[in-house]
């Protein structure tokens, strides 16, 4: 027989790894059916990020001016902007649109014809002459995209509800903001505290500067398409480049989209305008991703370029358009939590004993020895 004994693992113990485990799986089942939900908060906190100085500022430098009348007036100028700029779209759109329904006939007359920029590009790609043999194919590929239609319809519905509980989440978030922080901070002592603020108002100019960045970037996109197509005579080339600019703000599908309703519109204009806005996107999207975003981003959100271009390829191929939007970010939160760490720890015991020896010798040599009958030495 063997001496040693076998000791039996506590029940209490064999109780708690159950426990811990079966609470991990309910978390992990909890996030993936909530994580719609998730990602609109995540959002909404980028969006309170970006409003919260502004409603800060409101509210110091006016003194009329509270807290909820500071949100209230910072989000309704939210609402002006994003209604002029659904304006600028929906005015030139509509008109354009009676213009063209006036003009479909004509239009698709000269396209069956080999007339104009569409029947010419129709004509040299024989795309009426496949269009007449494939009739069938083509009436019935039309008769099944009802399926794609309602799920196309599912998916606006989706996000027009999606954008309503933003836009709440962030407006409470705003709103109730300082109540919260300052609640959550009570339960810290005082030193503590300070440190969490101060390492937050960090992370808040991160993501201050991300978002500055990507304005700036996503302006410079608009700026070089509207140069593209004035150059080329393009019509609404001014309200072509807004779109660009404004999709571009959409990680990894944005710059795809601005590049194809832009380069459309050339090619309705002509063949030779279509090529050069297609060369044009190719290379600007190549120059935007491996040099505008990292040297950019390293301004504003104070990363270095490799940390930047690293952060967005493994994020994106981790979690695809929402790992991209929140790659820079969260690098740029990590590094002024790792930053903070570092520069609060804790001294080694070797170094911390080199720092006291000298000084407690220091002191010992210079400090007055008195004798015991009152004299000094």
């Amino acid at each position: 027989m063997s001496g040693k004994r076998s000791h039996a693992v506590p029940v209490r113990t064999i109780l708690a790894a159950i426990g811990l485990t079966l609470a991990t799986v309910v978390a992990v089942v909890f996030v993936m059916h909530v994580q719609r939900v998730l990602v609109w908060m995540l959002i909404a906190v980028v969006f309170t990020v970006a409003l919260y100085p502004a409603v800060d500022w409101l509210e110091d430098h006016v003194r009329w001016c509270r807290r909820a009348l500071a949100t209230l007036v910072v989000f309704l100028a939210v609402v002006l902007v994003v209604g002029g700029v659904l304006t600028l779209f929906a005015v030139p759109l509509a008109d354009q649109g009676t213009q063209l329904a006036t003009r479909l006939p004509e239009m698709i007359a000269d396209a069956r014809g080999g007339r104009g920029p569409v029947g010419t590009l129709l004509d040299r790609t024989n795309a009426l002459e496949f269009a007449r043999d494939n009739e069938e194919r083509i009436r019935q590929f039309a008769t099944g995209l009802g399926t794609p239609a309602l799920n196309l319809l599912r998916s606006a519905v989706t996000g027009i509800i999606a954008t309503i509980s933003i836009f709440v989440l962030s407006y409470l978030a705003v709103l109730q903001g300082p109540k919260v922080v300052e609640g959550t901070l009570a339960l810290f002592p005082p030193r503590r505290a300070d440190r969490i603020r101060r390492v937050g108002r960090e992370c808040t100019k991160t993501i201050t500067g991300y978002i500055s960045g990507n304005l700036l970037i996503s302006a410079i996109c608009g700026v070089l398409t509207y140069i593209v197509l004035k150059i080329f005579g393009v019509q609404f080339a001014e309200l072509i480049a807004v779109f660009v600019a404004i999709a571009d703000l959409i990680p990894l599908v944005g710059a795809t989209i601005g590049a194809v309703v832009a380069s459309v519109a050339a090619l309705i204009h002509s063949v030779p305008a279509a090529i050069t806005v297609v060369i044009f996107f190719v290379v600007y999207q190549q120059l935007e991703n491996h040099l505008l975003q990292p040297v950019i981003f390293s301004r504003t959100v104070r990363l270095n370029p490799l940390t930047v271009l690293v952060a967005l390829l493994l994020a994106t191929e981790l979690a695809g358009v929402l790992g991209a939007l929140l790659a820079i970010p969260a690098a740029g939160i990590i590094q002024v939590v790792l930053r903070d760490i570092w520069s609060h720890r804790a001294p080694s015991p070797a170094v911390d004993a080199h720092r006291r020896v000298p000084t407690q010798r220091y002191r010992s040599r210079i400090s007055p020895v008195r004798h015991p009958r009152g004299g000094l030495h």
